[in-house]
């Protein structure tokens, strides 16, 4: 691993100006909003649920990013909402199902948090081999790369704004100015490559006209979110078991980050480590479903952004902690955040979902060469590609796991990995008795 592209170690203290640049960037980079936004605006929430649903999981994500990079899992990773949950919460809303939404959430979370302080989640460890680490970091980095293409592109064949002129103007320029920075810029200008290149962004937008400044006339200049928003926590087991598929997903998702972030760091990610991240993880979401939000777990792309800044301090990410905080609570300035252009946001991720793509690429280069683990490693990333194209029309339970790429990923490397290595060294080792 290429340690030295972390110039600014885990533990190194930055002046306040540049913490607070960089924490900026990890804001940005994160994106925390658009996930709410979009849920939102899917079910068709009326203004008020919008507006609180939005608030929450900025709380949300401010509380445990800063705790997380304080306290527990104490590394460079920023908390926000878990795409996992979108099309499942998109269909709770339409169906009138918050409430069982958040109940499923409420008692996700508790679960998670139990298995966390009890230490059975830290032996997920032991199942992350080198192989299924670099699977599962390789595949969260390629289920980026959808979201991050459809925001870059405009949306897919078909909408209006689909790889149309404007949109190119916005999306192109900021991913080659974030690409040229961060491999040929020196001091500044590479450490701060992705808040240059949103920037150069936003100005791009606003010369087009497509920054809309009536989003923050609308809003006001303070705001707290409310306590059990629809209506109360209700159980479904349907509702239930959906939610608590997606969770595991999640968990799974944030492994991953984990071990990238580790990685990149050189730090060795303990089962102490990971039992209080996923507790923190858990209690994050355990109030984000008591004022109206969904989950929050460690974000990949900002990961990424560790790699083409090389910053990899804890100190920005706290200052992002503490910017989401206060969007939460001023609303005013989370409708500034969110002035930023779908296709700026897709040109900043690019470059991002490319770096963590590598960084699964490169610890898939350190395993062993055998026959076997090619095998575990490509059929998995055969499956986790292919496979959900297959059922992202489908209906059920069944189709939470078949549609989610690194549950696939997750999944089919240690079923294999305990098929192909671990029994056959158990039965040789009953033969030899």
């Amino acid at each position: 691993m290429e340690t030295e592209k972390i110039v600014v170690g885990l533990d190194e203290k930055l002046p306040p100006g540049k913490g607070i640049l960089y924490g900026l960037q990890h804001v940005f980079v994160s994106n925390v909003w658009l996930d709410p936004i979009f849920v939102a605006a899917m079910v068709g929430l009326p203004l008020t649920l919008s507006a609180n649903i939005v608030n929450a999981i900025f709380i949300a994500a401010g509380l445990v990013t800063i705790i997380q990079a304080t306290k527990l899992v104490r590394l460079p990773i920023v908390q926000g909402p878990s795409a996992a949950f979108d099309s499942i919460m998109i269909a709770a809303g339409k169906a009138n199902g918050l409430a069982a939404a958040s109940g499923a959430i409420f008692l996700s979370a508790i679960i998670v948090f139990f298995l966390s302080i009890t230490g059975l989640i830290g032996k997920l460890k032991a199942l992350f081999t080198p192989v299924i680490s670099g699977t599962v970091i390789f595949v969260v980095g390629i289920s980026l790369s959808g979201f991050t293409l459809y925001e870059f592109l405009g949306g897919t064949p078909g909408m209006k704004t689909f790889a149309s002129a404007t949109t190119l103007a916005m999306s192109i320029p900021t991913t080659v100015i974030v690409i040229f920075l961060s491999l040929f810029g020196k001091g500044a200008w590479k450490s701060f490559s992705f808040l240059i290149a949103l920037v150069v962004g936003d100005i791009i937008a606003f010369a087009l006209g497509k920054t809309n400044f009536s989003m923050i006339a609308d809003k006001s200049w303070f705001g707290l979110p409310h306590f059990l928003p629809y209506g109360g926590l209700t159980f479904e087991w349907g509702t239930f078991i959906t939610f608590f598929i997606a969770y595991v997903v999640a968990v799974i998702e944030a492994m991953g980050v984990y071990e990238a972030s580790a990685e990149m760091l050189n730090i060795k990610l303990d089962s102490r480590r990971i039992r209080n991240g996923f507790a923190g993880e858990a209690a994050g979401s355990f109030v984000s479903s008591l004022i109206g939000g969904f989950p929050t777990t460690a974000f990949g792309q900002n990961v990424g952004l560790l790699r083409l800044t090389g910053v990899g301090s804890r100190q920005p990410v706290l200052i992002a902690g503490i910017i989401f905080l206060i969007l939460g609570f001023v609303p005013k300035a989370g409708a500034l955040l969110a002035l930023t252009p779908d296709a700026v946001v897709g040109g900043i991720f690019l470059p991002a979902a490319a770096s963590l793509v590598f960084t699964g690429l490169s610890l898939l280069g350190k395993i062993e060469k055998t026959e076997t683990n090619f095998m575990i490693a490509g059929l998995s990333l055969l499956l986790a590609i292919s496979l959900p194209t297959y059922f992202k029309d489908a209906k059920g339970t069944l189709v939470t796991f078949l549609s989610n790429s690194i549950f696939i990923a997750a999944f089919a490397s240690i079923v294999m990995q305990l098929i192909l290595v671990h029994l056959p060294k158990i039965l040789r080792k009953e033969e030899s008795k």
